[in-house]
């Protein structure tokens, strides 16, 4: 099978995101780094891509260059990754998926509702993908509870518990390192904090897995370092258009805790409860049942789990490959095959609209807020 040609922009030398990007695209032979503008710094830029194999009149100094240089060529790029600053998000996605080319952006995939909105429209317009890279979704087990839930094997939901908590940003004394500052600025990471950068992965995870959408919610927000503008604490209470109950809470200042992702999905027959930490199982509860231990590639796993399992059982898979499998979906969308389980500019609109609900709910003492973008209410 002829692999699919790939570029990125942003996630160059140094950055936190683009190695995952760059091994999950490859891992799986469909994808080949073709192009990329990896840098602000044009030549650091130029240079990167070409240690990376990039052909040098492919190596672009800003992702203005590439996008001219690529939509030309009669090899130009199947797929663009942007893994840049949140606020550039909007424009380079827009402009991309206008010249033809199909999209997955880093979340959050914009910084307004209005720009989420728009990212839909022009996604809907030109015939393109807009994906959106809620890479936690694609861990097997992940797709193994959606499974469940989809077929009935916990009855109708009740109840989703989600948490995505570390304490990485407890440290009072480093509150003004350059990496931890920008995330609790207004200028820099728009009108929330850790709700934006951590909460909507967790709710994302659980529309995901629910089957279901968030229709309101009442938030409180927490700034427990003084000097910090926006929140790093949240507790968000939230409804689905289904009747299921929703609670998250999300902080960066749980010291002690790593990468504290998890999920617990109740329903009318039965239980199960997933962590990022330990992402090759699911515990999994019928009602008046004992509890079972469900094993990554264990025989008996719907296809969406199976397929998506590259080791055999009880030999790990973790992030990067997570990742990996939202390059798997997309390949094969762009190959013709459906998009039913990636993350796309819907489910990204979605959850911009639920952070700024989120942010007037705490301003509001916790009142209860619509929490759709306008265009899905």
């Amino acid at each position: 099978m002829t692999k699919l040609n790939w570029g990125m922009i942003g996630g160059g030398e140094g950055s936190q995101i683009g190695p995952a990007h760059r091994l999950g695209a490859q891992a799986d032979g469909n994808f080949v780094l073709a192009a990329g503008a990896l840098d602000v710094d044009a030549a650091k830029g130029k240079a990167y891509a070409q240690s990376l194999g990039v052909a040098e009149d492919r190596a672009y100094g800003n992702w203005q260059e590439m996008l001219e240089g690529e939509r030309g060529r009669a090899d130009k790029i199947d797929l663009v990754t942007v893994a840049t600053p949140n606020s550039t998000h909007f424009e380079i996605t827009k402009a991309f998926l206008e010249a033809g080319f199909n999209v997955l952006c880093e979340k959050p995939m914009t910084m307004t509702v209005e720009e989420g909105e728009e990212i839909v429209r022009v996604a809907e317009a030109s015939g393109k993908i807009c994906a959106v890279n809620y890479c936690y979704s694609a861990y097997p087990m992940v797709r193994e509870m959606r499974h469940m839930v989809a077929t009935g094997q916990l009855g109708k939901v009740r109840l989703v518990v989600a948490n995505f908590s570390h304490g990485h940003h407890g440290d009072a004394t480093d509150a003004d390192n350059p990496r931890v500052r920008w995330r609790y600025d207004p200028e820099m990471a728009g009108v929330s904090g850790q709700f934006a950068d951590c909460g909507i992965h967790a709710l994302h995870m659980a529309s995901f897995i629910a089957g279901d959408e968030v229709r309101e919610l009442s938030a409180d927000f927490a700034s427990t370092i003084s000097s910090r503008v926006l929140e790093d604490d949240a507790m968000v209470n939230f409804r689905m258009e289904g009747g299921t109950v929703g609670r998250l809470w999300t902080s960066s200042v749980a010291i002690g805790r790593q990468h504290g992702f998890d999920i617990q999905v109740f329903g009318e027959t039965g239980g199960m409860r997933w962590a990022s930490e330990q992402p090759n199982q699911v515990y999994y509860t019928p009602v008046g049942g004992r509890t079972q231990i469900m094993e990554k590639g264990e025989a008996g796993l719907s296809d969406e789990a199976a397929r998506l399992s590259r080791v055999a059982i009880a030999h790990p898979e973790g992030f990067p490959l997570a990742v990996a499998n939202i390059y798997v979906d997309l390949a094969a969308a762009i190959r013709g095959g459906s998009a039913g389980n990636l993350p796309l500019a819907a489910d990204g609109v979605r959850s911009m609209a639920a952070v700024y609900a989120a942010v007037d709910s705490a301003k509001s003492k916790g009142a209860w807020v619509d929490a759709r973008p306008p265009m899905f209410r």
